[in-house]
């Protein structure tokens, strides 16, 4: 296994786990019929360690490599083309030239691709929702273009004009760029902040949500990892999901079946999370139901579907008292309005 990220970050170690336990669900225990050799290439953005434990993942000759993310993926296919890997979150398998077609691959990688394009232009709406918004900052890694950002960004602006938003993209590189940037957007009222994913990104993730939150700009993530660490609102796959899936792909090329024979899935289903203050939660109720809030629940939605009228409203209503204390130390998960 080759991951980029945080050894100490509990979500990594929550997907690990989930990976674990679908490998045991199937017959596989490490240590007994199975042994996992398991690097972390962090920090994230470090192109030469991800290299690295590539070389030495394939000198190792493993029977099958899981690998997250396009920052991992790319460098073991570089490094061998006869190995088995089974990825996740990996943004345009396609488009990067992982694989050739979703549904044959025609090489030694299969997985688990993040999300269709068209979820981009979703992050915008629902940043609209909740929030008078006139302008919208794509926060980006200029390397994402070569991992599907340019068609992300595209789909942003395409339902732009439809919702009356002018969006621009905020290209950074390193943490002084985006400290500038945000804090430079920020200072112009009716703004909210897209936060597209990349090893940058996340390596700066604790930066980019202090900074929202010191200038009270709403901000959409990608996936719900940022929400637990203090980020307003995300909305995408559940990724630790997707761990559990690579399980079964591991157990079929363990069993004898090629990459090339399994198809590219895309997710299913997304789920939106959203972050309420400590006053807001603790004895609070949901604006739109008024039934109190419990720990962490996500609402699950289908690709494509759209929001009912009423959460529209409670969404809107939410981010209205959200506002008057983003700033605030005291935020945890939890369900967003249905």
């Amino acid at each position: 296994m080759l991951m980029n990220a945080n050894p100490d970050n509990p979500i990594a170690q929550g997907r690990i786990a989930k990976f674990r336990e679908g490998l045991e669900q199937l017959g596989w225990t490490d240590g007994r019929n199975l042994r996992i050799e398991l690097r972390w290439g962090w920090p994230a953005d470090d192109a030469n360690l991800m290299r690295a434990y590539a070389t030495e993942m394939v000198a190792l000759a493993p029977d099958v490599v899981l690998a997250t993310t396009a920052a991992t993926l790319a460098p073991l296919l570089q490094a061998t083309r006869t190995i088995p890997i089974v990825f996740t979150i990996v943004a345009d398998p396609v488009g990067a030239g992982y694989v050739d077609s979703l549904a044959r691959l025609g090489g030694n990688a299969t997985g688990f691709t993040v999300f269709d394009y068209s979820i981009s232009a979703k992050w915008l709406e629902l940043l609209k929702e909740i929030a008078p918004m006139k302008r919208a900052a794509v926060l980006r890694d200029p390397a994402l273009t070569l991992t599907g950002g340019t068609a992300q960004f595209a789909a942003i602006q395409a339902i732009a004009p439809t919702i009356g938003v002018e969006v621009s993209p905020v290209s950074v590189r390193d943490a002084d760029q985006i400290e500038r940037h945000v804090t430079a957007f920020a200072s112009t009222s009716n703004g909210g902040l897209i936060v597209m994913g990349s090893p940058l990104v996340l390596f700066h993730r604790d930066l980019i949500i202090t900074v929202a939150a010191r200038h009270k700009l709403p901000a959409v993530y990608y996936e719900s990892g940022y929400v637990k660490t203090g980020g307003l609102l995300s909305y995408g796959p559940n990724f630790a999901d997707q761990y559990r899936l690579a399980a079964s792909y591991v157990d079929r090329v363990l069993k004898g079946e090629k990459p090339a024979d399994l198809p590219v899935q895309a997710p299913t289903k997304y789920e939106l999370v959203i972050i309420a203050s400590g006053k807001f939660r603790k004895g609070g109720r949901d604006v739109a139901t008024r039934k109190p809030f419990t720990a962490v629940q996500r609402v699950r939605l289908l690709p494509g579907k759209g929001e009912p009228a009423s959460r529209k409203r409670a969404l809107r209503g939410w981010w209205q008292h959200h506002s008057r204390s983003v700033g605030s130390r005291c935020l945890s998960p939890a369900v967003a309005p249905i």
